[in-house]
C-alpha cells in the first residue's frame, strides 16, 4: 500500500501540499483525487455495485462481463481491449475481521499489505506481482455481512497503467 499510497501521494501533490499530507495518513478521499482525474484527461463513469452498497469509478474502454459470464465470487468484472482489468469479488470468509484477512493474505508470501482508509471505509491494500513483471492492484474491505470486497486492478505494468488502478482504488466509496 505504501506504493499505492506513493502513488496517490504524487497524484495529490500535482493539486497542493494539503492534499499529500492525508495520503501520508493512509487516507484518501475521492475528492482529492477527482481534480487530478480531472487534470489527466481521463474519463469514466461510477459503477454502483447495490448490494454492497458501493460504487466505483470505471474508466471509459473498460466493458463489462456479462452476469452469467463473472468469474467466480465476482459481482463485477470489467475488461479493456489491453488484457486489464477490474474485478469486484464478493467473498464469503465467514466474519473474518480486515486484520485476519490481511494476515491470511500475507501467509500466501504476498508482502507490503497495509492498511488504510479509502473515502471512510477501513481497508487493506497490497501489490500482488506477476510472472511477467506487471502487478495487481488491490483494495479488500470487510463488510457488515461478514464478507470480504475486494478490488483488484490489473495487469499493470505501465506507469500510466498504474495511475489508472490508483484512480480506480481511489475512487471506492459507499452508493448514494
Amino acid at each position: 500500500m505504501k506504493k499505492f499510497f506513493a502513488l496517490v501521494m504524487t497524484l495529490c501533490l500535482l493539486c497542493t501540499v494539503a492534499l499529500a499530507e492525508q495520503a501520508t495518513a493512509n487516507e484518501i478521499n475521492w475528492a482529492d483525487v477527482q481534480p487530478v482525474v480531472e487534470a489527466s484527461g481521463l474519463t469514466g463513469e461510477f459503477v454502483t455495485f447495490e448490494n454492497v452498497g458501493v460504487k466505483i469509478w470505471i474508466p471509459e474502454g473498460m466493458t463489462a462481463v456479462e452476469a452469467d459470464q463473472l468469474p467466480e465470487n465476482n459481482i463485477g468484472y470489467f475488461q479493456a481491449e489491453d488484457g486489464s482489468a477490474v474485478s469486484v469479488a464478493y467473498v464469503d470468509m465467514g466474519g473474518m475481521e480486515l486484520s485476519e484477512y490481511a494476515n491470511q493474505v500475507a501467509a500466501l508470501g504476498i508482502e507490503g499489505i497495509e492498511t488504510g482508509k479509502l473515502n471512510g471505509l477501513d481497508c487493506v491494500t497490497y501489490e500482488n506481482a506477476n510472472e511477467d513483471g506487471s502487478v495487481n492492484f488491490v483494495a479488500s474491505f470487510a463488510t457488515q455481512m461478514g464478507y470480504i470486497l475486494e478490488v483488484a486492478v490489473g495487469p499493470v505494468a505501465t506507469d500510466d497503467a498504474k495511475t489508472g488502478a490508483s484512480i480506480i482504488l481511489a475512487s471506492v466509496q459507499a452508493a448514494e
